[in-house]
């Protein structure tokens, strides 16, 4: 049969090309470091294409194969390159956030810092596809990169810049995002490299270890699933609450004339949780007023929300003079066919 016409490669064929990806030398180290640059300046820049060109530097199958084809040596060099990729991506991020720790911390680095299960999710399927993808003559290898390499650069880098601002519990959760990433690519792509026929199931009498390990990466993913299930759970919690505060503060607002919602903060308070609602608004909303609405407010899962109101104080002119609006035209004259567009 052609090279042309086969749907997978032939287990020799993938062996030498997995073992070529997972020497660690010169060239595995540039790449990881010029992943890193690119994913660090993308994510202090603030740019997802930036990010996503990172993404398709890193290789990772070397530990996929080994373990469904209970290749030991393969499986031991694989985790030696990418325990050292890993060590050498994060000290670059960190040392790279030194050196630009002027600059803010931006959504795409907090977007890398508070993983759930949807994040899992994401990598098998692009486990899968990227294991596939390599196995395949007929996708093209530069899918594989795009498919797997999320588990590298970009949450290792952020981790590291969060290092080096002190943001612990920020790192914290890009490495987890890393360390989720790594586990459920690597799982899937074993499940999918054993549906293709590069497994090596005949061991089940003779080597206890081979399904030892097999058992460990299982019990690993569940236990990330949990964690992370978990996280998504409190996401949604917490996405819940605010939508409901902001519900009823929206049209709260709208009964003082000329005022508007600008922003609403959220913060802990002791057994409680502090809503900051910023208004903009001629006249500044009194403590009797918020008492009024503060008890109509949805409880945090801490306890009693407490309201924090801060007016914003602003005049509204019109060639004709100052003017006091009235409730429910939105701060502008009523004679006004169409009121001009704020900045």
């Amino acid at each position: 049969m052609s090279s042309g016409s086969r749907l997978v490669l032939d287990r020799a064929e993938l062996r030498l090309q997995v073992y070529r990806a997972a020497r660690l030398d010169l060239n595995y180290i540039l790449m990881n470091s010029l992943a890193t640059v690119v994913a660090a300046y993308g994510l202090l820049a603030n740019s997802a294409i930036a990010v996503v060109g990172a993404m398709l530097m890193a290789m990772l199958l070397g530990l996929a194969l080994g373990l469904v084809d209970g290749d030991g040596r393969l499986l031991r060099r694989a985790a030696v390159a990418e325990v050292a990729g890993a060590c050498l991506v994060l000290s670059l991020g960190t040392i790279l956030g030194f050196l630009h720790r002027d600059l803010p911390i931006t959504t795409e680095i907090l977007a890398r810092t508070q993983p759930n299960l949807l994040d899992l999710m994401i990598a098998l399927a692009g486990g899968a596809a990227g294991a596939y993808s390599t196995c395949s003559p007929r996708v093209a290898a530069g899918m594989v990169g795009v498919a797997i390499s999320t588990s590298l650069a970009p949450p290792l880098t952020a981790c590291g810049i969060c290092l080096s601002r002190g943001l612990l519990p920020e790192a914290g959760g890009a490495l987890l995002l890393f360390v989720t990433n790594l586990v459920a690519i690597q799982f899937a792509c074993s499940v999918t490299l054993a549906a293709l026929g590069y497994h090596s199931f005949r061991r089940l009498g003779s080597d206890q270890n081979y399904w030892r390990r097999i058992a460990l990466d299982i019990g690993l993913l569940l236990a990330l699933a949990a964690i992370l299930a978990g996280r998504l759970a409190e996401t949604l919690s917490m996405y819940r609450y605010q939508d409901s505060v902001q519900r009823i503060l929206a049209p709260w607002v709208t009964r003082f004339p000329g005022a508007r919602l600008v922003e609403t903060r959220y913060a802990p308070a002791g057994e409680g949780a502090w809503v900051v609602a910023v208004v903009r608004t001629p006249r500044p909303i009194t403590s009797d007023q918020i008492a009024e609405i503060e008890p109509r407010l949805p409880q945090s899962e801490s306890g009693r929300t407490l309201l924090r109101v801060r007016s914003v104080l602003t005049e509204e002119s019109t060639a004709r003079g100052a003017f006091e609006p009235s409730p429910g035209d939105g701060g502008f004259p009523a004679d006004w066919s169409e009121s001009p567009q704020e900045p």
